[in-house]
């Protein structure tokens, strides 16, 4: 009876022990089914770190590829404001303010074009011209960086103007706007050339009187180009 008894014990400690094993995750040969049950997930950090690691950086991609795309829209919108601000207003039709930025793109190309087209017609009005103005009458650059400015000189040589413009540095004006005065008094500009010297601006244009028997009312012309540049 003291043999069986001792038997028992040894067999409940063995009992006991093997589910302390068991619960604390150490199983022996043949365990491998009970040792996954008392193994959670919970268990595991490093598969878990790991997934919410690349979770991560998909997203911060994601977000680099929108924040890129987004730089880019705003850049290439700007350029297109600051191509459109170089052609004269009056070129847009309708206004530009109603325009689509496609539409304003297509006019800025078709201004382009004529451009182009009235500088090669414009070349060869220069080269049918020659030197009908003569060099004598032309005003030499060191005779114009003794001018003052502001200052707008206009002579005529028969169906030939020459337009000499003298302003400051802070006077801001462009070339176009000049052209389009000139045009709008009834001459069209063959030439133009610009030049810096000190603390003045210098422009000479040479222009052709479009009609002869109705010429240019140089007076008239003088005013709205001080105007301009004053």
């Amino acid at each position: 009876m003291r043999i069986n008894h001792i038997g028992h014990k040894a067999r409940v400690k063995g009992l006991f022990d093997r589910d302390v094993s068991l619960k604390s995750g150490r199983c022996k040969r043949g365990d491998i089914t009970l040792q996954s049950r008392y193994l959670k997930p919970a268990h595991l950090p490093g598969r878990r770190m790991k997934r919410s690691s690349s979770t991560a950086g998909a997203a911060k991609g994601h977000l680099d590829r929108k924040t890129v795309e987004k730089n880019r829209r705003i850049h290439m919108k700007g350029l297109c404001l600051h191509l459109a601000s170089l052609v004269p207003p009056q070129h847009f039709k309708p206004s530009k303010d109603v325009l689509s930025q496609q539409d304003q793109l297509e006019q800025v190309a078709t201004y382009v074009k004529q451009l182009e087209e009235r500088i090669k017609e414009l070349k060869g009005k220069k080269e049918l011209l020659g030197n009908t103005t003569g060099t004598s009458s032309n005003t030499s650059d060191k005779e114009m960086i003794n001018l003052r400015a502001p200052m707008v000189e206009i002579r005529e040589f028969g169906s030939s103007l020459e337009v000499v413009l003298v302003s400051g540095l802070r006077k801001n004006f462009m070339l176009y706007q000049v052209v389009n005065i000139l045009e709008d008094e009834g001459a069209e500009v063959v030439s133009a050339n610009h030049f810096v010297s000190g603390d003045k601006n210098f422009h000479t244009l040479h222009a052709q009187v479009k009609i002869l028997r109705v010429g240019v009312e140089t007076s008239r012309l003088r005013q709205r180009l001080q105007q301009l540049i004053c």
